[in-house]
């Protein structure tokens, strides 16, 4: 997200006096809720059926869960690339390509 748009979602957050609500605790719990809307979208259908007909509801709740997950980076003081970035060399050494290749199982398992 860019410094631009973590600007808006704070202009519109602080627009409506809202920080007062987002600590990191609710924060943490309407990422989870948001994620369980965005899983309630499948439920009962294939992968192709919701991503073929409830495109704009992905959309909005996929957008929902990042705002959050944004929201609490910017309150943590936390650089969102820095820390995908070393999730994902903690991640490259629990899974290795030779290991991983193809293979879904959990990295305690290969």
């Amino acid at each position: 997200m860019s410094d631009e748009t973590m600007n808006k979602v704070n202009k519109f957050r602080d627009d409506r006096n809202w920080r007062q609500f987002h600590n990191e605790k609710d924060l943490a719990i309407s990422i989870s809720l948001e994620a369980s809307e965005l899983l309630e979208l499948f439920q009962w259908k294939t992968s192709e059926e919701t991503t073929k007909n409830k495109k704009e509801q992905l959309k909005e709740e996929l957008a929902d869960v990042l705002i959050y997950s944004y929201m609490m980076a910017d309150n943590l003081d936390l650089n969102i690339d820095e820390i995908i970035n070393s999730k994902l060399e903690k991640d490259s050494i629990k899974y290795p390509v030779k290991k991983s290749y193809g293979n879904s199982s959990k990295y305690t398992e290969l």
